[in-house]
């Protein structure tokens, strides 16, 4: 149900909060790794390497999704935390508008541009058409992934992260034993993965928008709330374009270091694939905890709070720090075991190059994870020039040293650059937040509220 979040106990109230996000989101990654796992070890080898190599393409389509997701939350949040019901149906509305005519421009671009981006990541012949057959599925399969994401994004304003956790666990554990039906049962390839995601993914997605209309019209507000707002879209692309921007130069500069990567060959392709799947479930969770955050921020500075965005930064570090402990421990003690459950028969390159990947960068997600709290916060509360600057210099230092590292090191090269893009972009995330409208803020008596 709706939950206020300017009320209680910063660190009570965003555990209570973040942690069905950081389950659902773990159960949304497992979409992925379920395609990885049942592709690698039912198919092949070259079949985890064409799922994996497409998935940095998918990441663009991800990014507008996801874009789209925090516009819409951001926005609604201040409205549900200044109590402006009727403007935050308004909202909700508009976001749902301008998000299909999105989703059509995309999937019409996705269709005409796929095959020239797999031939500009430098797809080797022997997974090229597997890796077309995924993309074209999967943009087919778009708007249940858009529109998913806009709903839960309207869930996590509302102050409510536990249905989209439930609706997440229902598809995903679902999707995996679509999956092993489709490739085992049907004999499908990697068609099966895709459409396994698809089916499940679609189901989720029209149960969450029938739960939305249904959540809405419990709110009452005095006269109709107007369908459509101009000043609301422009309020929710404020938020939502440096958001699609971020994410999707972070995917383009993924697809740059990807065709670096595709010229090692298919088995470190495959090992990458396996270690970045782990990674991004990492990061990605990261950044939902981030986004829990950036809603927690939202509804206190729309109900004029600041102070309790100071205490809650702090709570979400502490949060985010616990979360690390044993996710590093088990990425650095366990590498080698959890590149292998991503394939039957590893080559020695394919396993080497995923387990240097994860001892490599999984130590620095004490640093990063810090930065992510903070770009939450920047978004939550419209600090969208520092959020960009933060993120551009991450994207930037990663791909330029993951091309120059590789003449020297290899692809062991590449996997250094990850570390130094996250630190650099720490510092600076940390000092935008530093220097936010709470600074000169007093957090007495919070507890009180």
């Amino acid at each position: 149900m709706n939950k206020d979040l300017t009320v209680g106990k910063p660190e009570t109230v965003l555990w209570k909060f973040c942690v069905p996000l950081f389950g659902s989101i773990i159960f949304q990654q497992l979409y992925n790794i379920a395609d990885s796992l049942v592709a690698g070890k039912l198919i092949g080898e070259n079949a985890l390497a064409a799922v994996g190599n497409s998935y940095e393409i998918t990441l663009i389509f991800i990014a507008f999704a996801f874009g789209c997701n925090i516009g819409c939350s951001v926005i609604v949040s201040q409205l549900f935390g200044a109590r402006k019901y009727q403007e935050m149906k308004t909202a909700v509305y508009t976001a749902l508008t301008a998000s299909a005519v999105l989703c059509a421009v995309l999937m019409l671009a996705g269709i005409l541009a796929c095959t020239g981006l797999l031939h500009m990541v430098r797809t080797p012949e022997t997974i090229f058409a597997d890796s077309k057959l995924y993309l074209d599925i999967y943009i087919w399969g778009f708007p249940f992934l858009l529109f998913y994401n806009v709903a839960t994004g309207i869930f996590s304003a509302l102050g409510d992260s536990k249905t989209p956790f439930i609706f997440l666990a229902l598809s995903s554990t679902s999707n995996i034993a679509v999956d092993i039906l489709f490739v085992s049962a049907f004999h499908m390839g990697v068609a099966g993965v895709a459409w396994a995601t698809f089916l499940c993914q679609g189901i989720s997605c029209v149960l969450a928008v029938i739960v939305v209309k249904i959540r809405l019209s419990a709110i009452k507000t005095e006269t109709k709330a107007p369908f459509f707002s101009m000043d609301l879209l422009k309020k929710i692309t404020m938020i939502a374009v440096p958001s699609i921007l971020q994410q999707s130069f972070i995917s383009i500069g993924n697809i740059i270091i990807q065709g670096v990567i595709n010229g090692y060959g298919a088995g470190v392709i495959a090992g990458y694939s396996a270690a970045v799947k782990l990674n991004n479930l990492v990061i990605t969770s990261f950044t939902t905890l981030g986004n829990g955050v950036s809603n927690y921020a939202a509804q206190n500075m729309g109900a004029g709070i600041p102070a309790r965005v100071r205490e809650g930064f702090k709570a979400a570090v502490k949060m985010v720090w616990i979360l690390c402990i044993p996710i590093v421990a088990g990425y650095v003690l366990a590498s080698g075991p959890l590149i292998g459950i991503f394939m039957e028969d590893p080559s020695e390159s394919a396993l080497l190059s995923g387990i240097w990947f994860l001892n490599i960068a999984a130590p620095f997600y004490f640093v990063v994870s810090v930065k992510l709290v903070a770009d939450g916060i920047l978004r939550g509360t419209g600090m969208m020039k520092q959020f960009m600057v933060s993120t551009f210099t991450d994207l930037l230092l990663r791909v330029m040293l993951a091309v120059s590292f590789s003449i020297q090191w290899g692809y062991i090269g590449i996997w250094c650059a990850w570390p130094i893009g996250w630190c650099s972009a720490t510092i600076l995330s940390f000092l935008f937040y530093r220097n936010g409208p709470w600074k000169a803020g007093q957090s007495a008596a919070l507890n009180d509220r």
